[in-house]
């Protein structure tokens, strides 16, 4: 069980290189072996030369001609959408075996939400970490279809813009597409929607998550168990994720019913959760919650993937 599996991180901005910076300082079973960009002037480039990490600036063209190509089982690509529809594409023509994990909302694989759906995506060759939105808010619809069935769930991502860089702001639409869809696939709601918030305030303000779910009436009690069960379960691997307050109910009579997108008039339980996300500061600062836990939840991934490549 010392054995570790060897890995690559394509995408040599913020992402990659919180990324590449976790891996060196927490990486357990997976070992990184190689830091891929396009810009050979990037700080993330720079600073995997200085840790002694292979390095190109060829893209993953450039990976391929690496001599340790062969040795390497997992990618993380943390680029954009249309690119790592490309990449992919190019890796699984000369490597079709080679596992990859998209941190980017091109989905070409199922999505996948470490404490929610993990289990179910360890043998398959591509795996989609959703969006830091639906990393911080799906584990909490979830636990809620756990206990009661989920007509809608609608999410609010406030993030600091400072913390948006171009990748971000150039996948804003596929962000909330891609949101949404998991809203249903991943936590269970019969509707999602997923809004995002780019704050401009100063000094930048920390990663906040609303949740708003109207599921049928449950026991309130039940509810609250299962969220904070599940937000301990995230805290785990993202220390900096927490419950901001209190999770709020309201009982929603069949005789005042809400108007719901896409479902018409609906009644039940709804239920109300703030959330905070909160970085390690690693790499980013503390205040980009929104990009520490998309490299922490690709991170947990690939180790539980690396675990089950030894394991056989």
């Amino acid at each position: 069980m010392n054995r570790k599996i060897k890995a690559a991180v394509i995408g040599s901005g913020n992402i990659g290189t919180d990324l590449m910076i976790k891996l060196l300082r927490h990486g357990r079973h997976v070992e990184i072996a190689a830091m891929v960009g396009i810009d050979a002037a990037s700080d993330g480039l720079a600073r995997a030369q200085r840790l002694g990490v292979a390095t190109t600036h060829d893209g993953v063209e450039g990976l391929a001609r690496l001599p340790g190509f062969d040795d390497i089982h997992i990618v993380f690509d943390a680029t954009s959408a249309s690119a790592h529809v490309r990449n992919d594409a190019f890796l699984r023509g000369i490597k079709p075996g080679i596992r990859c994990i998209d941190l980017t909302p091109a989905a070409i694989g199922p999505y996948c939400v470490p404490v929610v759906n993990l289990a179910a995506q360890l043998d398959r060759p591509n795996v989609n970490m959703v969006t830091c939105g639906g990393q911080a808010t799906i584990p909490v619809v979830a636990a809620v279809s756990r206990i009661a069935k989920v007509h809608y769930a609608e999410i609010v991502a406030s993030i600091s813009s400072k913390s948006a860089g171009p990748g971000t702001r150039a996948n804003i639409d596929e962000f909330t597409e891609t949101t949404s869809r998991a809203l249903e696939v991943v936590g269970g709601a019969t509707k999602g929607k997923a809004i995002i918030v780019l704050n401009p305030a100063e000094p930048p303000l920390i990663m906040r998550d609303t949740v708003y779910v109207l599921s049928e009436p449950a026991d309130p009690g039940r509810i609250r168990d299962a969220i904070e069960t599940m937000v301990a379960a995230v805290n785990a691997y993202v220390p900096g994720y927490r419950l901001k307050q209190a999770i709020q109910f309201e009982l929603i009579p069949a005789d005042a019913p809400l108007n719901v997108p896409g479902l018409g008039q609906r009644s039940g339980l709804k239920i109300s959760v703030f959330l905070e996300v909160k970085g390690a500061a690693h790499y980013l600062p503390a205040y980009a919650g929104n990009l520490d836990i998309m490299t922490s939840a690709a991170m947990a991934t690939a180790e539980r993937i690396a675990q089950s490549i030894i394991q056989g």
